[in-house]
């Protein structure tokens, strides 16, 4: 199953994780990624703590544990490829709007899918 087909079908919990260029590591809850039409994933970001190491360290790691008995999901091993903020495409991709939602800045982080594996297991 390719990943749009993947993500568009499952619900679930996703956790991203990021370090510092220091290595000092961050996990934040985070919605399924938006499949884009390049191949790359894309994450729609606030101004906090995993933005922030994303700027001195490219790598990250995206859990999703799937909304089913037992433990199946995957986990995206991923590189920063670039960002845009507060763009069109970003509002159109968003899946929640809310009322009274401040004017915090919002990034539209790109990534490079540099492997995938099963939640368990090695995958082979």
């Amino acid at each position: 199953m390719e990943l749009k087909e993947y993500f568009e079908n499952k619900k679930g919990l996703g956790v991203f994780a990021t370090a510092d260029a220091n290595g000092k590591v961050d996990a934040a809850v985070y919605s399924r990624p938006h499949i884009m039409e390049d191949g790359t994933i894309a994450f729609i970001m606030r101004d906090r703590l995993t933005y922030h190491n994303l700027k001195s360290n490219p790598n990250a790691t995206f859990l999703f544990k799937e909304d089913s008995p037992g433990y199946k999901g995957m986990r995206l091993f991923l590189t920063k490829v670039k960002e845009e903020e507060n763009t069109e495409l970003l509002e159109s991709l968003r899946r929640r709007q809310k009322v009274d939602e401040n004017d915090e800045m919002r990034f539209l982080v790109f990534f490079r899918v540099d492997k995938a594996l099963p939640l368990i297991g090695s995958g082979t």
